[in-house]
């Protein structure tokens, strides 16, 4: 248990079969401290000096309740190395901040995103999930379930709540493949070398777009987030347009990306045990909450978050020193026996269901997890209703240490 033949920071780690990331997961959880890797060597950032890897549950709440002493606005915290400035213009959102910052920005945005808010959106969301059931029935069985329809319901909510037009769905669904592609040759051209200039040039070109269209609201307002935004005077507190353009990135790429996962996933899950999609089948609508919780669980679509430690802290019997980097390993901590009884299992009954697959508790919890919800929930229901015996192939995974992804997966029925 003390001698490791794998390390995270091996990018051919996060393309091995998923039993044996499990099992090497599971070797992590059954340490008696945390273990220590080494930083991955990229081009566009300098080596730092290696972090540790919290993969327990108990570990990751704590650190997620205690911002003050794990903080993400340092380097940032979608990244193990500290990324340079130039990335922060656009990736620099209330993600890879700290209060106060961090929560001027979320008290400005945090309203669009109530259950209130959300309920609002229901109807949108039940009739683009019967329109896309509807799509994948006149197209017939082999369609790409991830891009088919997986993709296509958080795609158009997110850009429908921005008014961001039709139009430009691909647009954005392509940039936001590309930022968040990890080491994937099919987002990232295959050539490593160029992969900052990729992935600033979506950034860039994400950014302009809601710019642009912000400009116009400025003058010409509907009834859209990004009218409320641009317009929004919270207790004298405006966003600037560079916060704004930050804060869309991170909307199109958290929202597009995490929950089109997990529904690919869910569909995965399904197939994998009738047994559970049959009781499901019994009460769609009643056991949906628990299905829909269980999935993200095992979906875990952001493997992890990195923080730095800004004073000596000891936590579960271990040091950890001022400077110091921990990286939050979610999709471990969702497997911790100590926990989740039978871990790997299934189980759309599962009660009580304290995953952290919208992250941790804390200021940093997930700001969307009511939409997800939703969006899982209504895709879900019209798919059993509409399609009941649909199953999903062998999936195609993204090769990424930070999306738990699938890039396609063909269906039938």
């Amino acid at each position: 248990m003390t001698v490791l033949d794998f390390d995270l920071s091996d990018r051919n780690f996060w393309a091995r079969p998923m039993n044996e990331r499990e099992e090497a997961f599971d070797r992590l959880r059954a340490r008696a401290t945390p273990a220590f890797f080494d930083e991955m060597k990229i081009d566009f950032a300098p080596q730092g000096p290696g972090y540790y890897a919290l993969v327990r549950h108990a570990d990751i709440l704590e650190a997620s309740r205690n911002p003050e002493v794990f903080c993400s606005g340092d380097g940032g915290a979608t990244n193990i190395p500290d990324m340079p400035a130039e990335f922060t213009e656009y990736f620099g959102s209330m993600i890879n901040m700290d209060d106060p910052r961090h929560a001027r920005l979320r008290r400005i945005v945090s309203r669009a995103f109530t259950p209130k808010m959300i309920k609002q959106f229901e109807s949108d969301v039940e009739a683009a999930a019967v329109r896309i059931v509807d799509d994948l029935l006149a197209a017939g069985p082999g369609a790409d379930f991830v891009t088919d329809v997986a993709a296509r319901l958080p795609l158009k909510i997110i850009c429908d709540m921005m008014g961001i037009p039709e139009r430009d769905y691909r647009f954005v669904f392509d940039r936001s493949n590309i930022i968040l592609g990890g080491f994937d040759p099919e987002y990232t051209g295959g050539d490593l070398d160029q992969l900052a200039t990729r992935l600033l040039t979506a950034g860039m070109e994400l950014q302009q777009l809601v710019q642009d269209l912000a400009a116009h609201r400025t003058a010409n307002p509907t009834n859209d987030l990004t009218s409320s935004l641009v317009n929004a005077n919270i207790d004298g507190e405006r966003l600037t347009m560079q916060e704004l353009g930050s804060f869309f990135i991170l909307l199109v790429v958290a929202g597009n990306e995490t929950t089109r996962n997990a529904i690919s996933y869910g569909l995965r899950l399904l197939t994998r045990n009738p047994d559970q999609r049959a009781l499901w089948l019994e009460d769609i609508d009643g056991r949906a909450p628990g299905a829909v919780e269980e999935i993200v669980r095992l979906a875990s679509p952001v493997n992890f978050m990195r923080r730095k430690v800004t004073r000596d802290h000891e936590m579960n019997g271990h040091l950890y020193r001022k400077g110091e980097k921990v990286v939050l390993f979610y999709w471990a901590a969702n497997r911790d026996e100590t926990v989740f009884a039978d871990p790997y299992r299934f189980d759309i009954t599962r009660h009580p269901n304290p995953h952290v697959g919208f992250g941790g508790p804390g200021p940093h919890f997930c700001l969307g997890a009511h939409l997800a919800r939703r969006e899982i929930t209504v895709m879900f229901r019209e798919l059993l209703r509409r399609v009941p015996q649909i199953e999903g192939g062998k999936p195609d995974r993204l090769h990424s240490s930070f999306i738990n992804g699938i890039k396609h997966m063909e269906c039938t029925f």
